[in-house]
């Protein structure tokens, strides 16, 4: 695969408590009771990466990806026999984990008032070894959401920022290289980007495009702790603090999360419009799991109160 079909087919850390914010307690500010929501399925995804997705010895779909067919068109349906198949070590995972979960399902329901966009989480924790790769944190979930300037988030959510050379992936060669999204390298192959980058007025101006990604993430404690973190992605993944804030609650095996930040948070975080579609993908990482070894979803949209998406956030 080389650099010129990898551009053809896009186309068509740091642990920082949450500062306080000037805004009520999610728990107080919403009635989730009202808030439709959707179950999402999160699979085991092994060392997938975008290029492995554009490589065809590697996917068996690749073609119809690059013809044009997002991942969820053809894999909606299939999360949970593909995460079993690759927590297995049968496919895609050099190093399983015996006994870790194939797929995790968390609700997920999106609420906005006057000044701030909420989004609630809720998952059974499953059964789990210690991994004890994290021992900060033994469970976190998080959100990564673009709207259309990311072509390739639009095509493959949370896998348009996963490479090839990435922490714990095939060509990562020892390197602790976070997620990063391909336009921002000055060359991006089979093995990934490296750390090369574009000339600095060429990045200049993908970010005025509005090309990154948002990450939010929220690191739990059974039975009430939560701690927000969360930024941008572009060449790197960086954390942005202050504008992100979280609850939680564990109790009969569920965690209940709520995460926030303000709708007119300042650049770089994403101004986000009524109407307006946005892509996304989830993650959690269980059993004191880190990096890649999580469950992630497949690409959805929401928009705030109206529009076309898989969840529209209600209105309060």
């Amino acid at each position: 695969m080389n650099i010129t079909d990898l551009l053809k087919y896009s186309a068509s850390g740091l642990l920082l408590a949450a500062a306080p914010v000037a805004f009520a307690s999610p728990a107080l500010a919403i009635d989730w009771s009202s808030v439709p929501g959707k179950d999402i399925v999160m699979l085991y995804p092994g060392q997938t990466s975008w290029e492995w997705n554009l490589t065809t010895a590697d996917h068996s779909a690749a073609d119809k990806f690059k013809a044009g067919k997002n991942c969820i068109a053809c894999h909606a349906g299939e999360e949970k026999t593909q995460g079993d198949l690759m927590v297995s070590g049968k496919k895609a995972e050099p190093t399983p984990i015996p006994s870790f979960p194939g797929h995790v399902v968390s609700n997920v329901k999106m609420a906005y008032d006057a000044s701030a966009f909420y989004i609630r989480f809720q998952f059974k924790e499953p059964a789990s070894p210690d991994t004890r790769m994290d021992p900060k944190a033994p469970t976190k979930v998080a959100i990564i959401f673009n709207d259309e300037a990311v072509k390739e988030g639009v095509r493959a959510g949370c896998w348009a920022s996963c490479h090839e050379d990435n922490s714990s992936m095939p060509t990562a060669n020892g390197a602790n290289r976070t997620k990063y999204l391909m336009k921002t390298r000055a060359k991006l192959t089979r093995a990934g980007g490296g750390d090369a980058l574009k000339p600095d007025a060429d990045l200049a101006e993908l970010k005025a495009a509005g090309y990154m990604q948002e990450w939010w993430q929220a690191r739990l404690t059974p039975p009430n702790k939560a701690e927000a973190i969360g930024g941008e992605i572009f060449d790197t993944r960086a954390e942005l603090p202050g504008q992100l804030t979280s609850t939680a609650s564990y109790a009969d095996g569920t965690w209940t999360v709520v995460m926030q930040r303000p709708l007119a948070a300042p650049a770089p975080w994403r101004p986000l419009v009524e109407g307006k579609p946005y892509t996304f993908g989830i993650s959690v990482h269980v059993g004191h799991s880190d990096k890649r070894f999580h469950h992630t979803s497949y690409e959805y949209t929401f928009a705030l109160g109206q529009g076309t998406a898989d969840l529209i956030a209600a209105k309060q």
